[in-house]
């Protein structure tokens, strides 16, 4: 589901009609259909976690739209787990956009130009990561000393920039996997499928240098 997307009539058309629909990484609650995904609650909680134990005080978010289960589980999360830290949280610290390149850049920027701004920032997507770095790099800001960042997706470009982005794997080949295994049990002319599927994954944090302040 693409994150623009917010009509789900297309899809109640689908499972109404009898065709198996399968949802992967940004399932909707209210379609009840099968699903294969991550916990982006707790995977928030990983990210903050991480970045308390690095030293980070003041922790950014850089989100998808809430209006995106997936986007708004990882909000909630970042939410309850600065609250969990006893950390602030301000309405300036929490950013929704659509996780582009040009995105993060410009989010970054906006961060930056705040009279107290973050010592580490969370954003929900890589490629807006990668953004948000480019400004850091070119405002010659120290990562992760000054500022401390972390993406999600692990997209390949991830371990190859410098600093290289700490990043969440969320296991998409698995996934795929997952989520074609359960499409097969549908098609078998043999078995008839009573119970909705719902699998959660574990996701990794991949930490690397541009949240590792440990390591210098």
């Amino acid at each position: 589901m693409a994150n623009q997307t917010v009509d789900l009539k297309y899809y109640e058309k689908v499972k109404s009609a009898g065709i198996p629909l399968i949802l992967f990484d940004r399932g909707e609650n209210d379609l009840n259909v099968d699903y294969i995904g991550i916990d982006d609650y707790n995977s928030s909680h990983i990210i903050v976690n991480h970045l308390v134990e690095q030293g980070c005080k003041r922790i950014a978010h850089i989100g998808g739209y809430k209006r995106t289960r997936i986007f708004n589980n990882r909000i909630k999360g970042y939410i309850d787990a600065l609250k969990k830290h006893n950390l602030p949280l301000s309405d300036d610290l929490l950013i929704e956009s659509n996780l582009s390149t040009i995105d993060g850049r410009e989010k970054m920027l906006q961060l930056l130009s705040l009279e107290n701004r973050p010592d580490a920032v969370y954003v929900a997507g890589d490629y807006a990561a990668l953004g948000a770095l480019q400004v850091l790099n070119e405002k010659k800001i120290k990562v992760p000393e000054e500022i401390a960042l972390v993406g999600f997706g692990n997209e390949p470009f991830s371990s190859m920039v410098t600093p290289s982005i700490t990043s969440i794997e969320q296991h998409s080949e698995e996934i795929g996997k997952q989520a074609a295994y359960v499409f097969l049990e549908h098609i078998k002319k043999d078995v008839v499928k009573q119970t909705l599927t719902k699998k959660i994954l574990d996701v990794d944090l991949l930490v690397r240098d541009s949240s590792n302040r440990k390591k210098l």
